[in-house]
């Protein structure tokens, strides 16, 4: 069998299959809906009998007095009344003689026993008891089908009627299934009818267009010989295949070849898109025409502008004559001019070193296009600084691991003989005694020492969690609140409207926060204003801690992080040196900026989580950042 046969004959039982699952479809929905009309409509004439007998007590109990409490009396009361009603009792046969699916309509008490009821000699016996008609509209089609082409049953429409908030009667309209099979039947018969006219009508213009379909595939095959070289012709036995098979062979041949094109551009694609998103310099690389075709991720902190927002715009719909950056490349584009590391201040302060050069062809002037490259001198400096922080705080780590362990041992071990020469001595020698404590004192002092050495030196397992830099601020300063009060340090903070989500080790960064604020409520022994607020910027969400202390010189700010390099008195120099490495695992960074006489201020920088952020809310101003603090 060739396979142009295969695909017809796939094709026609592909329509085939389709017809058949849709008739399926069809025929379980007409179900359905029958079921349902079936169910509305019997709701409605229960509606009408539960009308008529509310009707019914009104005007057959007008007259009668009934004993309170007494529920014979009033049941056979109310049996009476119903039974004699007209209205009443039309309703319920006319009801079940005009209506296709109804079995039987019944009024039963709170015992389920019949007051009034269509079905012979079953006035005050118990009523059956039948599911609720509910269960079988709600069914699916494969139950429906069990329901109304298997055994026989009868199902209840149940109107409820009350008296003072309680049952007091119910209305049910039974719906026999045969009487459903019966109804459904002519429709179905009718339905099969015409969708088995359609399908044998579908299966032949299926087979019909299948063959049509395939008609271009012939002259598919001599197109497909231009792309297909004559070296790579198939072999003899290749040849006998039929057409079909000549073109699947030649298509997947002129596939691999494609394939094989796309992986080298996936690999060349891939690694250039590594090597730019590494590079912390900014690059771009324009059009003869100036639109941009190729933009490093690290532009965005440049321009402030997303790299994909970028691309395919010209130089003069990305840089504006109106800021520094943007007028130097302006100029030097409209003039033709290369730069060549052009350093330029820009608005926020930092300096940028700018390299315009332009990609000439034979000698014509910007023939090929232009590459923009921008280097932040600031930022490679501030990189070298942490790394030469990082390098120092490595090495003491190195060094107080060995010297915790060194130094360990011979501590326990004088402690040990300390302790057997004190009770050699006894109380004979007290003067002797006395020196002997300020050992033991100094030696216990010690050991903390190296405690720390060993503890700063261990690694730290971090746990993070989704959590909102704001609660921990608020945590800090309500824990800290009391403290400063009594050193006379007034504490304020500002916090932003909006969630500030980081991930973070809570009880960490709260330690980090905390020895920062210490270490500013100590540089004001007189007391003083102690400020904390928490910010977005970019990608970073900071918390700021300005204090009003005596400050930190130029000569001393960059060992204030060091291990054991304190100013104070009462100082450890351990809280800072903390500090930075709670940060550096965080993969934040801690600055501070100082005057001596006038106070410090701490910026801790720790990333945000969200997708979205640094534009998700809007920032405060520099007005509003200057009015002061939310307490």
């Amino acid at each position: 069998m060739s396979l142009k046969t295969k695909l017809v004959l796939a094709i026609t039982s592909l329509v085939f299959l389709t017809t058949t699952v849709l008739s399926l479809v069809y025929m379980s929905q007409l179900l359905q809906a029958v079921v349902n009309q079936s169910y509305e409509t019997n709701v409605i004439v229960a509606q009408e009998v539960w009308y008529a007998l509310q009707q019914a007590l009104e005007n057959g109990l007008r007259n009668d007095a009934i004993t309170p409490g007494d529920k014979a009396q009033l049941r056979n009361l109310v049996a009476d009344a119903i039974r004699k009603d007209e209205s009443l009792n039309g309703a319920m046969n006319s009801a079940l003689r005009y209506s296709p699916t109804i079995y039987d309509v019944s009024i039963g008490d709170t015992d389920d026993r019949a007051l009034l009821t269509t079905r012979a000699g079953g006035q005050d016996q118990p009523l059956p008891i039948r599911e609720n008609y509910e269960t079988l509209r709600d069914s699916n089609a494969v139950e429906l089908l069990k329901a109304v082409f298997g055994p026989i049953k009868v199902y209840d429409v149940i109107i409820p009627l009350q008296r003072n908030g309680e049952p007091f009667a119910t209305v049910r309209v039974g719906v026999r299934s045969s009487l459903l099979r019966t109804q459904y039947e002519p429709l179905a018969r009718r339905t099969l009818t015409l969708m088995s006219l359609a399908l044998v009508i579908s299966l032949v213009i299926a087979f019909f267009l299948a063959n049509l379909a395939l008609r271009p595939i012939e002259e598919l095959n001599l197109q497909l010989d231009y792309w297909t070289p004559l070296a790579e012709d198939p072999p003899a036995e290749e040849q006998r295949f039929d057409t079909v098979a000549k073109v699947s062979n030649k298509i997947e041949r002129i596939g691999q070849r494609m394939r094989n094109v796309e992986e080298v551009f996936s690999a060349l694609k891939e690694n250039l898109d590594q090597v730019l998103g590494n590079l912390q310099d900014g690059l771009m690389l324009f059009t003869a025409d100036g639109r941009t075709v190729l933009v490093s991720d690290a532009v965005a902190r440049f321009l402030g502008v997303n790299r994909n927002e970028l691309l395919n715009l010209q130089a003069k719909e990305i840089f504006d004559r109106s800021t520094v950056l943007g007028r130097l490349i302006r100029e030097a584009w409209d003039a033709g001019m290369s730069l060549v590391k052009e350093e330029v201040t820009i608005e926020a302060g930092n300096r940028i070193e700018v390299s315009l050069d332009f990609i000439h062809d034979d000698g014509t002037r910007g023939g090929l296009g232009a590459l923009l490259t921008l280097h932040d001198v600031e930022s490679v400096q501030v990189i070298e600084s942490e790394l030469e922080l990082s390098r120092r705080l490595s090495a003491i780590g190195r060094l107080t691991s060995g010297v915790g362990h060194e130094v360990k041992n011979p501590i326990n071990a004088i402690v040990v003989h300390l302790e057997l020469l004190k009770t050699k001595l006894g109380n004979a020698a007290a003067p002797a005694v006395r020196h002997l404590d300020v050992i033991d004192s100094e030696i216990h002092r010690l050991d903390r020492v190296v405690q720390t050495l060993v503890d700063f030196s261990r690694p730290v397992e971090v746990r993070l969690i989704e959590y909102d830099l704001r609660d921990v601020v608020s945590d800090i300063v309500a824990l800290s609140a009391e403290e400063m009060s009594m050193r006379n340090v007034h504490l304020t903070s500002y916090l932003p409207p909006y969630p500030v989500p980081v991930k973070i080790d809570v009880d960490l960064l709260k330690q980090a926060l905390l020895n920062v604020m210490q270490n500013g409520a100590q540089s004001m022994p007189e007391g003083g204003n102690l400020q904390i607020r928490l910010l977005e910027e970019g990608k970073l969400g900071i918390i700021e801690i300005k204090d009003e202390g005596t400050g930190i010189s130029q000569e001393l700010r960059d060992k204030i992080f060091d291990l054991y390099f304190t100013t104070k008195r009462e100082g450890s120099g351990i809280g800072l040196a903390m500090t930075y490495r709670i940060l550096q695992l965080h993969h934040g960074s801690i600055d501070v900026q100082s005057e001596v006489g006038r106070g410090s201020v701490f910026q801790l920088r720790i990333p945000l989580s969200a997708t979205d952020r640094g534009r998700r809310h809007p920032q405060p101003t520099a007005l509003e950042r200057t009015k002061g603090f939310k307490e």
